[in-house]
């Protein structure tokens, strides 16, 4: 008699062993979102603070002095509150120190605010003791407490440093000139954009920057 070799329908298979689960797609950054990054780079870098101090000091100086003979205090007022800061953190980026200008670690922040107001009072001095324009000076007194500010708030907080020069020269250029030059608070509008877009700080960080800036650079109107 053959034997019945049918499988028993009774006894289950021994089930598969699944497939692995694929893992999940990266989100791949849309083209809006790489357009909005370029963009606020190129305005977080055209609109940096050696640059706004850099145009605006000479039109300052012209401004309080009356004649071209303030230039020359403004081009002073643009080395000490604007290249020899910029210098300084340049220098510590090629060194390797720093990754680039931005600094985004809040707790090295702190020598580069003591050279700028190591600088901006050294300058302060010497347009003291040169007879500059009382325009001027109150413009260096204004961006030295304005700094004292920057530095005290950034123990405790990553304030905006960008925001507040920007909104800084906005008030003193509108002081020395013009109201209208008040109408370049889109420009502070734009760098707080660019720092949020560029994660480099956040919006509550962006307004209190601006509202400092604005604050010390008041004092020039006292003068």
């Amino acid at each position: 008699m053959t034997p019945d070799t049918t499988p028993d329908p009774t006894h289950a298979r021994p089930a598969e062993p699944a497939a692995p689960a694929e893992p999940a797609a990266r989100a791949e950054p849309t083209d809006s979102t790489d357009t909005a990054t370029r963009r606020a780079r190129t305005v977080t870098n055209v609109l940096q603070p050696r640059n706004l101090i850099l145009a605006a000091s000479p039109g300052i100086g012209l401004a309080t002095a009356g004649d071209w003979t303030g230039i020359p205090w403004g081009l002073l007022a643009a080395l000490c509150a604007g290249l020899i800061p910029a210098g300084y953190i340049q220098w510590h980026v090629k060194r390797g120190a720093w990754g680039d200008r931005h600094v985004a670690d809040r707790t090295q922040r702190g020598p580069i605010f003591l050279v700028i107001l190591g600088s901006i009072g050294t300058g302060a001095a010497l347009m003291l003791l040169g007879g500059a324009p009382t325009g001027i000076l109150a413009t260096m007194l204004a961006l030295w407490v304005m700094t004292v500010g920057l530095l005290a708030v950034n123990t405790v907080w990553k304030i905006s440093v960008d925001a507040a020069v920007a909104s800084g020269v906005v008030a003193l250029l509108a002081a020395a000139h013009s109201p209208w030059w008040l109408l370049a608070y889109t420009l502070v509008a734009a760098v707080c954009w660019s720092r949020v877009v560029l994660t480099y700080h956040t919006v509550a960080q962006t307004i209190a920057g601006t509202a400092l800036g604005a604050t010390t650079a008041a004092a020039f109107l006292f003068v």
